[in-house]
């Protein structure tokens, strides 16, 4: 039985996990990301390494070069300048390979995130598309593994190179002065002491951040998508509100983030300032033979001076690193959040019943449905409708019988009770077949931004422009067709929008007759087609229902009347079965609703 009390809200449990946790999980989702990690890491230090050879050169110089005993020997000043020169063209080796590497792998690894999460929401339980804002939900997928991304291709070489550049700059500079390397780090001790307070409170709020990108996405696409309804009912100026409240807002959580990353910088910058003051001063008074009697060159203060440089950079761009991270880690946990979201429909995959080609038979099998927090929507549905027969559903709104169809074409599965199809359990159908067997025209049809041609063979993707032309022909559409400026070529806009309501219907019918179902839904696909139209297309629905079982959602009972049988729902019952004639006979639910409707076409 489907979990439908969870269902309905993506999962922000990740905002729980710790960040090792988060990229922990990071990791396992995207494998990419480790591969070769050691070698990077071995190539980042090598890097470093050649870094701290030009301090070294230039002490060496400086203390046996140019103070020898025989005045300047130019032989040891040419070794060292070679040694250095042949270090940074390492060092720069080494830099651009590793980088190469993790840009790689970084890629790599987003693009399976990526892959995974786009593939998971379409898993997600229709009740948690339709109660997640739009926006919301594809800022999860789009602006959160941007987030990731930036961080992994530039946060994570400097990440790399730094904590590298820290650990060999400190061990270097152990070796000239045990003394001077306690002093900078003294001076680094508060910064490093209060990491863990600005990465707890970066991460929350980063989180805050990231849900409010979410929110100002969703605030913005809302009146592009319904811009029709906006200009229509003049409500731009509410419209422009609700846009700057999230914006608003999502400045605010960004500015007090920001300001927390500042406070950490600014004190980052207080400690080397500090650090490089007091190395100068104290390795003065070393040099004089002060403090335990210790003793410094002066190539070894200038030597010292460049590894504290060395030490303090990376220190410092840490903070900033600290603050990506934050930001990288709250969108990737709620990318995880998304993944974390169980889905409702379990596809069994190729090993799945295969529907047999030809005229389904149907049975609902003691079914209840009820969504989340809300009373039931059926009750105990208990039909049998034989193979090829032509079924109507009729009812008020609200009776149930869109949440019929759902359930049997598994967009949505019963809380309690069975559906099969041709005697075999629906949920044991792989998705492949089930799809392939089974067509839903919705009562409006959804086109991508594209041409008519590569909109209509979304029921057959094989099918070429001769059988689209063939289709429309059979569907008595021709001269529609004919009449569009550039025939199956011509763009059909965002949403469809460049075409009507019922063309845009038109076009799934095109659709559905491509598919070559062997079942048939129809949530009543003519309501947006007017009246001539209706006509024309009244011989192709009764072409395209010919040989095949079809149960047709019915809002206008002029369906009602052509079906072999009417289901009558009232508050998730089935509370009347049969034949039209015989249905208006017995009055009820179904005479009341007949009466409604024919009142209405009086008028």
């Amino acid at each position: 039985m489907t979990d439908l009390a969870a269902a309905g809200t993506v999962m922000d449990s990740g905002e729980e996990i710790s960040a090792w946790e988060t990229i922990r999980r990071g990791a396992e989702i995207s494998p990419e990301l480790r591969e070769g990690f050691w070698g990077t890491l071995a190539l980042a230090l090598l890097g470093t390494g050649g870094r701290v050879v030009v301090p070294i050169a230039v002490q060496q110089t400086l203390d046996r070069g140019l103070k020898g005993p025989h005045g300047v020997d130019v032989g040891f000043v040419v070794v060292m300048a070679a040694i250095a020169a042949a270090a940074m063209v390492l060092t720069g080796v080494a830099s651009y390979l590793m980088t190469a590497r993790l840009f790689t792998s970084a890629e790599r690894g987003l693009a399976t995130l990526r892959i995974k999460a786009f593939r998971h929401v379409h898993d997600l339980p229709l009740l948690t598309q339709n109660t997640e804002r739009r926006g919301a939900l594809v800022s999860r997928v789009t602006s959160d593994v941007d987030q990731v991304s930036q961080f992994l291709v530039f946060g994570g070489i400097i990440g790399i190179v730094s904590v590298g550049q820290v650990i060999v700059a400190t061990l270097i500079m152990l070796v000239y002065s045990w003394q001077l390397t306690i002093v900078v780090w003294i001076c680094f001790a508060p910064l490093f002491a209060s990491l863990r307070y600005f990465q707890q409170r970066l991460s929350d709020s980063y989180a805050v951040v990231r849900r409010m990108v979410g929110s100002m996405l969703a605030a913005v696409s809302e009146p592009v998508v319904g811009a029709v309804v906006v200009r229509t009912h003049a409500i731009e100026g509410r419209t422009q509100a609700r846009i700057d409240e999230a914006i608003a807002e999502y400045q605010a959580a960004s500015t007090r983030a920001q300001g927390l990353t500042a406070f950490s910088f600014s004190l980052g910058g207080v400690s080397a300032g500090l650090a490089n003051a007091l190395v100068l001063v104290i390795g003065i008074w070393l040099g004089q033979g002060h403090l335990w009697a210790g003793h410094l060159t002066s190539g070894e203060v200038l030597a010292f001076a460049f590894l504290v440089t060395l030490f303090v950079s990376p220190v410092q761009m840490g903070t900033q690193v600290l603050t990506d991270a934050q930001n990288a880690i709250a969108g990737w946990r709620r990318v995880i959040g998304i993944l974390d979201t169980p889905a409702d429909l379990d596809d069994p995959g190729p090993g799945g019943v295969q529907l047999p080609h030809g005229p389904v038979s149907i049975e609902f099998d003691h079914v209840d449905f009820a969504y989340p927090g809300g009373p039931p929507v059926l009750r105990d549905v208990n039909e049998r409708i034989e193979a090829g027969t032509r079924i109507a559903v009729v009812g008020e709104t609200g009776s149930g019988k869109t949440t019929f169809a759902k359930i049997l074409t598994r967009l949505m599965d019963p809380t309690s009770g069975r559906v099969r199809l041709a005697g075999h359990e629906l949920r044991d159908i792989s998705f492949t077949s089930l799809r392939r067997r089974v067509v839903l025209v919705p009562q409006e049809g959804f086109l991508f931004d594209s041409t008519l041609y590569a909109n209509a063979i979304y029921g057959d993707l094989a099918a070429s422009a001769d059988d689209v032309r063939a289709a429309v022909t059979e569907l008595g559409l021709a001269d529609w067709l004919d009449g569009l400026p550039l025939g199956l070529e011509t763009r059909v806009g965002q949403r469809g929008e460049s075409l009507s309501a019922g063309e845009r219907q038109l076009v799934a019918l095109i659709r559905a007759h491509l598919a070559d179902p062997d079942l048939l839904v129809l949530d009543e696909a003519t309501s947006a087609v007017d009246p001539a139209l209706e006509m024309r297309i009244g011989r192709a629905l009764e072409l395209l229902m010919s040989g095949r079982t079809s149960v047709t959602i019915a809002h206008r009972l002029s369906t009602a009347e052509n079906a072999d049988e009417v289901i009558v729902f009232d508050r998730g019952e089935v509370v009347q079965r049969g034949p039209h004639a015989a249905l208006l006979a017995q009055g009820g639910v179904y005479g009341r609703l007949y009466d409604s409707w024919t009142a209405q076409q009086s008028v």
